[in-house]
């Protein structure tokens, strides 16, 4: 009894240390990164119920850092193996950038306790699930993948193209809605004999097994609370009303002085259409009742005049710029981009 008591004191300890762990980025983020700017008065244009938080410009960057590190994995799996990813340098990539961007929100607003709650929980899971998944592939993985050899075995295959397909689901809808058990099933019915294709059978299985019952509690959650708005509303000028018919998914609202009050889907959608508009000669007076807005460059260039944070980016050998502007200047910044050799990734709304 004396030594099952020792066992779980030690074991006690671990988890303890473990926990720390966990935590000591949140930590460091709130201790370490606080910023000092003044905050500048902005009268705006469109009522406050129409408004949104303007740090979450900031805030929703980490988000899209976990959706970025699964497409990152998906090329790097594409024709390499899982122990080939930095899984360490996406989770310091994380914490990092939160710095700077908690760091930043001092000059653009208070974050509201609900997102900042929000961003720490996704940035721990993101850890504890890299670690693990780290843990695993650096020794285990690397040994079957090493047994292998050279000749990629069918589930490597399949897991990379699972990837790639989960990576892209992201752009748009919340990972808890991805269909984590057919995945499983697919891996399955396509495993050949050999022991590459077991192993990746087993643990992959047992990974999705675990995400599928972790995103059936998230969507019980979410139900509950409620979700998110899917739309928006900005206001755009520089061309007559009319040319608005051009643009899927708008509703044309009322006329301001300063240009045309319009309401627009959110994430992805929204970035491919602010490029479109703003490439048809729009600009963007306001967008969410806020000023100041970010967006994420790509160029093979490790940095960028405007950047407030520059991230290298796994398996495509290029570079990712975290730009904050002003929402008046969105429009010229998108048509400048091709001169200085970047592309636009992602306007982050709020």
């Amino acid at each position: 009894m004396k030594r099952l008591w020792t066992w779980v004191k030690r074991v006690g300890v671990v988890l303890l240390l473990l926990v720390a762990g966990l935590l000591a980025p949140v930590a460091w983020v709130e201790t370490m990164c606080r910023g000092d700017k003044v905050q500048t008065p902005y009268a705006a244009l469109l009522p406050p119920a129409e408004h949104r938080v303007e740090s979450r410009t900031l805030l929703t960057y980490p988000e899209w850092h976990i959706v970025h590190a699964y497409d990152d994995y998906a090329e790097v799996i594409r024709t390499g193996d899982p122990h080939e990813f930095g899984f360490f340098k996406s989770i310091a990539g994380f914490w990092s950038s939160l710095c700077v961007l908690n760091e930043t929100a001092s000059g653009v607003g208070d974050v509201d306790s609900a997102t900042k709650q929000m961003v720490y929980v996704i940035g721990v899971s993101f850890t504890a699930e890299l670690m693990m998944k780290a843990a695993y592939e650096e020794t285990i993985g690397r040994l079957f993948a090493w047994q292998r050899g050279a000749g990629r075995a069918p589930l490597d295959d399949l897991s990379a193209v699972q990837a790639a397909d989960y990576a892209a689901f992201l752009q748009q809808v919340p990972w808890y809605r991805w269909h984590f058990r057919e995945d499983a099933e697919a891996l399955r019915q396509a495993a050949a004999g050999n022991l590459r294709d077991r192993e990746r059978r087993f643990a992959l299985g047992l990974e999705y097994g675990a995400k599928a019952a972790y995103a059936d509690l998230i969507a019980r959650a979410v139900a509950a609370t409620g979700f998110d708005e899917l739309r928006l509303r900005m206001v755009v000028s520089g061309k007559p009303a009319e040319d608005l018919a051009a643009y899927d998914g708008i509703t044309i609202g009322e006329t301001l002085p300063e240009g045309i009050v319009i309401e627009t889907p959110r994430y992805r959608i929204l970035t491919h259409l602010l490029q479109s508009m703003a490439l048809d000669g729009w600009q963007f007076r306001e967008i969410a009742g806020n000023d100041d807005i970010l967006f994420t460059a790509l160029s093979d260039q490790p940095g960028h005049q405007d950047a407030i944070v520059s991230l290298p980016r796994q398996g495509y050998g290029d570079f990712r710029h975290l730009v904050l502007v002003k929402v008046t200047e969105l429009a010229d910044q998108i048509r400048n981009l091709a001169a200085s050799g970047a592309r636009l990734e992602h306007v982050h709304d709020y």
